[in-house]
């Protein structure tokens, strides 16, 4: 089932509120400290259910194991966690980005993963603590529409995008947890007046706003608008469906190090009410596996974050996308950033 709404300012009054608190003392239970299974858990996730349901599917296959899943914004479903605190019927989160995921650790709500989990993604793609675990990346890109444009034709960096010549011809997804989690690296790459005058400059442009990458690029991809932001996975996911030679859309990868090309990753982490769940445990650590890794390489196009797997063909190194200033566990803060978007008035 789906994840119910919660409005914009209902996030933003929780994600301020996290932002104003220190992180509580885990709450003590009574759960055994052996795991216990009992053939169930509930899954939060922000991931498209087009795109990982075929994967829980597959789990539940092989293991017998029954997943009552809820559906929705990775945002509004990490504000609905920090409500529902202890009480929250979630036992894991299925995140789309690494930003919801700090919010959440610092709020303290996570239990500690084991460090076979923990540790079977390199560092720079995983929290520093263990409260979560990096399952897959993508890049952030410029997706524009090859029939008026070529990749010579646009800016290299981020800030080329809200001047003047780019009045009116950018799509953005303020309320997408990705695009939340690329100005938030603004914030921290070039500190937070910069970030503001780009959401100011960006809001000023006349920009068209969607609700998500899939329309965005399917906006481009018709011609309707002349390029946007969106992860690359999108697009690649659209090519194995109707073919490369097909898409009018074209992607351009920005300058390696800009806030524009930043590597995310989705990331999951077990709730501490559901610590001691055996069920719980075995899906994250299926989530690091040889087979869900190869199924979002082949099925979704994403980057693979356990070393030894392949990359989707046609896809960049992940290491000449990196930025080396840039560390995923300081992307926590995503309450500042939806109060930077809501004053620009972009949310």
């Amino acid at each position: 089932m789906r994840a119910s709404s919660l409005s914009l300012p209902a996030i933003a009054t929780v994600g301020l509120l996290l932002a104003g608190c220190s992180a509580p003392a885990p709450a003590e239970t009574d759960l055994p400290a052996e795991p216990v299974a009992d053939g169930s858990f509930t899954l939060y996730s922000g991931r498209d259910e087009e795109l990982v349901q075929p994967l829980i599917d597959q789990f539940t296959a092989e293991t017998g194991i029954e997943v009552e899943v809820r559906y929705g914004n990775t945002a509004e479903l990490g504000a609905l966690l920090l409500e529902e605190g202890p009480a929250s019927p979630a036992d894991v989160f299925l995140s789309q980005d690494a930003g919801a995921l700090g919010a959440l650790s610092r709020a303290g709500l996570f239990t500690t993963l084991p460090a076979e989990i923990a540790d079977a993604v390199p560092a720079v793609f995983t929290s520093t603590d263990g409260s979560w675990v990096g399952v897959t990346g993508r890049a952030r890109v410029v997706v524009y529409d090859g029939e008026r444009l070529t990749a010579d034709e646009l800016p290299d960096t981020i800030d080329g995008y809200v001047t003047e010549e780019w009045n009116g011809r950018l799509a953005v997804a303020p309320t997408n947890a990705s695009f939340q989690s690329f100005v938030t690296a603004l914030r921290v790459l070039e500190g937070e007046e910069e970030a503001a005058a780009w959401a100011q400059a960006l809001a000023g442009n006349s920009p068209q706003i969607f609700e998500g990458n899939t329309p965005i690029l399917t906006a481009v991809n018709d011609g309707a608008v002349e390029a946007g932001l969106i992860n690359h996975y999108y697009w690649f996911r659209a090519a194995s469906e109707v073919g490369v030679e097909n898409m009018r859309a074209q992607l351009k990868y920005l300058t390696a190090g800009d806030a524009g090309s930043i590597v995310n990753v989705t990331g999951a982490g077990i709730l501490a009410g559901a610590e001691g769940d055996a069920d719980a445990l075995e899906f994250v650590r299926y989530l690091v596996s040889e087979a869900a890794q190869t199924y979002f390489v082949e099925q979704t196009f994403e980057y693979p974050l356990v070393p030894g797997i392949a990359a989707p063909e046609g896809l960049p190194s992940l290491e000449s996308l990196l930025n080396p200033q840039l560390d995923l566990s300081d992307l926590d803060d995503l309450a500042t950033t939806q109060q930077l978007l809501a004053d620009a008035g972009l949310i």
